[in-house]
């Protein structure tokens, strides 16, 4: 249907028979899109160009450019878009059609003894005839070609037969029922096809309290359950949250678990037993994996020490089937706490002391360095082992140990000590 507005009038340069550009606006007239029309709408409109070329017809208004097709339905080139002279001015206006949309046409004969053909033109089936009056039905003539009528049976003379031509109507922008159908959902349970768009901040409204809202505020997207103060995600089998490459990060299956992934890797992962995690949990300094309901036990760094702290009693327990302790750079041992309650130190991966059922086990040499019931070990142990015969004694001073002849006595032997080799 074509658009018609007021007082539309503008000068085109345009010159030949195709589609006009628009000029400047005529004294006391609006532009078209100030008078209202907008891009894409059909106008009707007027071309004047000097005193004798006119045309009239239908075309598509274009705001980019300002343009204006032509569609000419008469003209003064005998219908055919007129050539023009680029000093013009085409503005818009209603046709006789526009306001009289239906329209008819009476012609009357006098008919001759037997006259059964009577010429007249009309739109076949929009036609009605007429004999004295009396309204002929469809099987009392025929009215196909477009330019006669004839009787089934030959008047009478002096007869009167009316013809009565009705114009045609034209509906434009019309839908059949299947194209309806397919553009508007209008009945409970139809389906709608393509994308429904809103505007920044326009809601998806549901419920009778508008209590679940779907929307975007221009920056954000909300789903939001205004009748609970919650928000709900639910799917029937998961609901997952993904990046703008399409990597799932986070996926909430049917059965309450959870995963959390990272490039569609699973990295942690809800379970009927507890928490699953592939790969490493990083803490920073002085956070805490912390075990127990009093926060007994306390795993962390500061920064600087690693712990692992029985905070429950002060104590540090480290309890495991083989507890080991090594150094970090190539893995060698130096300790290791056995489920039976042995205990090894050893140097360079070596076992040095080691507790055994019956007592400890040295392997290699004992270097002791201070003193053994307050006396200086390394002074009170003679250097040797003397010669065969001696046996160790105990200075004049009595502040150390000496090798001495067996036989030989003297004020200065105060004690013997008899070795057993």
């Amino acid at each position: 249907m074509v658009v018609l507005v007021n007082r539309a009038k503008m000068t085109t340069s345009t010159t030949g028979t195709g589609t006009i550009t628009l000029g400047s606006v005529v004294d006391g007239y609006q532009t078209f899109a100030a008078a209202g029309v907008s891009d894409g709408d059909s106008v009707r409109y007027v071309i004047e160009d000097g005193t004798s070329n006119w045309e009239i017809g239908s075309g598509t208004y274009t705001a980019s450019g300002t343009t204006l097709s032509r569609t000419p339905s008469e003209s003064s080139g005998g219908g055919s878009a007129i050539d023009l002279s680029g000093d013009a001015i085409v503005f818009i206006s209603a046709i006789a059609s526009d306001i009289q949309p239906i329209t008819y046409v009476p012609t009357t004969f006098t008919a001759t003894a037997g006259q059964t053909a009577f010429t007249v033109s009309y739109t076949a089936g929009l036609v009605e005839v007429f004999l004295n009056g009396a309204k002929l039905s469809a099987a009392d003539f025929t009215a196909t070609n477009g330019t006669s009528i004839v009787l089934a049976s030959g008047a009478n003379v002096g007869d009167t037969v009316d013809v009565v031509a009705y114009g045609t109507v034209s509906v434009s922008n019309t839908y059949t029922q299947a194209q309806a159908d397919a553009l508007f959902v209008d009945v409970a349970g139809d389906t709608m096809t393509g994308d429904l768009s809103f505007g920044d901040n326009d809601k998806a409204i549901f419920g009778a309290g508008s209590d679940l809202q779907i929307y975007h505020d221009g920056s954000n997207s909300f789903v939001v359950d205004q009748g609970t103060g919650g928000l709900v995600l639910r799917g029937s089998t998961y609901v997952a949250l993904q990046g703008t490459n399409g990597e799932n990060a986070v996926i909430a299956s049917e059965n309450g678990a959870v995963d959390l992934r990272y490039d569609n890797a699973t990295k942690l992962a809800t379970t009927s037993t507890g928490i699953d995690v592939t790969g490493n949990a990083t803490f920073a300094d002085n956070g805490k994996a912390i075990f127990g309901a009093g926060s007994d036990l306390q795993i962390f760094h500061d920064g600087s020490n690693s712990y692992i702290n029985e905070v429950g009693t002060g104590q540090l327990l480290l309890a495991g089937q083989d507890v080991r302790i090594t150094t970090p750079n190539a893995g060698e041992f130096m300790a290791t706490f056995g489920v039976d309650g042995a205990v090894t130190l050893y140097h360079d991966n070596a076992a040095k002391i080691a507790t055994t059922a019956t007592g400890i086990s040295v392997t290699g040499n004992i270097t002791v360095t201070g003193t053994v019931d307050g006396r200086d070990i390394a002074t009170n142990i003679p250097a040797s082992l003397g010669a065969a015969g001696q046996v160790l004694s105990v200075n004049s001073g009595a502040n150390a140990a000496e090798w001495a002849d067996a036989a030989s006595g003297g004020a200065s032997r105060g004690f013997v000590y008899f070795m057993r080799g």
